[in-house]
């Protein structure tokens, strides 16, 4: 496979990860979800239900797109299903976006100063 069709595919798959985050619904049940697997946190689906004041169907809808795109994590434990963050796919997204950014921030000041010493000359 060749560098051009891996940089497309992660790009594609950043895409689709922003899209999901890119949610007010799905922000708000990042938020609430601890970083590691337990049944303390009362993380199962009826208690996010409960705390969001939305159906328990539609937390399900949220967090499967959350699940589908690498966000968050799920185990079968204490006798229900718990979810958690998973915080090594957020961070590549934060540093994606951090290198989107300076990328294109480097541009735009190295532009900017060309377009001055133009202007000057």
């Amino acid at each position: 496979m060749s560098n051009g069709m891996v940089k497309k595919e992660a790009q594609e798959k950043l895409a689709s990860q922003l899209w999901a985050i890119g949610d007010p619904m799905r922000l708000r049940l990042l938020a609430l979800l601890p970083e590691s697997p337990n049944c303390e946190h009362e993380n199962n689906v009826s208690r996010l239900a409960e705390v969001l004041d939305i159906s328990q169907p539609s937390v399900s809808h949220h967090l499967r797109i959350l699940r589908q795109t690498g966000l968050v994590s799920h185990r079968k434990m204490c006798r229900d299903v718990f979810y958690w963050k998973n915080k090594s796919v957020l961070l590549e997204i934060a540093e994606a976006v951090a290198k989107l950014t300076l990328t294109q921030t480097k541009t735009a000041v190295a532009e900017n100063a060309k377009q001055r010493s133009t202007a000057k000359a």
